[in-house]
């Protein structure tokens, strides 16, 4: 099947290929930065600010340090704290729970689907309680959740905080991510669809409240120098990481398109691969493809195979929070979510970056179908 040379490597993401197209432009906005002496804020912070809510159809982008500081500050702008409880699929990254705890809530988890590894909907009405607070659907692997259905059993001021760090993009029934729910969060990590050169992330909402909250969080709470009104942090989107994520953004909508076309050509490669459970899409979304992911027997010695022929494959994520000894107190047993830890075991991330041949898909398939024949 594969036209490459059987010792090319396949790399999980090609950050490389992207800079190459956005270096000169971003190395003529790191010179504007420098002679500016506009590190922090500025008016870059605050180009990019509007843009990405224009793209995004939101009213207010509110850059801040990273994408876990954008869930706790999202959390907090609710005024979420000490005795309540936030809701939250158990396959996640970790950074989701932790919002939730270092904001002083408890985290309250529940399984996810099968099929699509979104958030299970039945499960969270069945956790709701009247200390619930708020509701942490995840925007797995590039789809977005079903945040409508989520509504529809969500009792009346239980807010809808999106975690959008893998959707820049993406949309449900037409609606962008970060639209959906009450308030969302978003991180720039450079290894995201719209990343940056460290760490960034992003508060969204279309409520003025909420966005104003947020900004006075992130600046110590401060709605001007040497006035703090509330306790708050030092959690700001820097000029030069604005710098990047602009250039990039411009270029983002094609590089979207390239991941949705990498996705249809990985489906048409595995539709005849016994052994490989390739991805769901949820009727209404359309993803944006940050991780292709499928789920496979005996992950272990398949992904080892996978390595061992220079195929970048890898997992996301392999514990479920509950596994976690960060959150054992939470007192979830083994068993507590089967879907989520059957997952664990199963899921591979294949190689997936908007410049992804199709000779490399090629290559990656037919080494994952031979590694699950053997």
């Amino acid at each position: 099947m594969s036209t490459l040379p059987a010792a090319e490597p396949v790399p999980l993401l090609d950050l490389a290929s992207a800079h190459a197209e956005v270096a000169a432009e971003i190395a003529a906005g790191w010179a504007d930065v420098l002679a500016r002496t506009a590190f922090v804020g500025g008016p870059h912070v605050a180009t990019f600010e509007k843009d990405y809510a224009e793209w995004s159809g939101i009213r207010h982008c509110i850059g801040v340090g990273n994408g876990t500081d954008a869930l706790e500050l999202a959390l907090r702008a609710l005024g979420v704290g000490a005795g309540d409880e936030c809701i939250l699929p158990a396959n996640t990254f970790i950074a989701t729970a932790e919002a939730v705890a270092r904001a002083g809530a408890t985290p309250v988890l529940v399984d996810c689907h099968a099929d699509t590894a979104l958030i299970d909907v039945d499960a969270v009405a069945a956790a709701v309680t009247d200390r619930t607070r708020a509701v942490l659907p995840v925007h797995l692997y590039g789809q977005t959740a079903p945040i409508e259905q989520l509504r529809a059993v969500l009792p009346e001021g239980v807010a809808i905080v999106e975690d959008a760090a893998q959707s820049q993009g993406a949309r449900r029934h037409g609606v962008p991510a970060g639209k959906l729910g009450d308030i969302a969060a978003t991180s720039f990590y450079p290894g995201k669809n719209l990343g940056a050169y460290g760490d960034a992330g992003a508060v969204l909402t279309d409520r003025d409240d909420l966005a104003e909250a947020v900004r006075m969080l992130r600046e110590h709470g401060s709605p001007r120098k040497y006035e703090h009104t509330v306790l708050g942090f030092n959690s700001r989107l820097d000029s030069l990481q604005a710098v990047v994520l602009s250039a990039k953004l411009r270029r983002l909508d094609g590089w979207n398109a390239a991941r949705r076309r990498a996705a249809a050509r990985y489906g048409e490669l595995l539709a005849d691969v016994d052994g490989v459970i390739a991805p769901v899409v949820a009727e209404g979304n359309e993803p944006v493809w940050h991780l292709y992911v499928v789920r496979v027997a005996d992950r272990g010695r398949v992904l080892k195979e996978l390595h061992a022929a220079g195929i970048g494959a890898g997992i996301h994520y392999p514990v479920a929070i509950h596994r976690t000894d960060a959150f054992a107190h939470l007192g979830y047993g083994p068993g507590a979510f089967p879907v989520a830890e059957e997952l664990a075991d199963e899921i591979i991330s294949l190689p997936m970056f908007p410049e992804i041949t199709p000779e490399q898909q090629e290559r990656v398939v037919s080494v994952l179908a031979e590694a699950v024949r053997s």
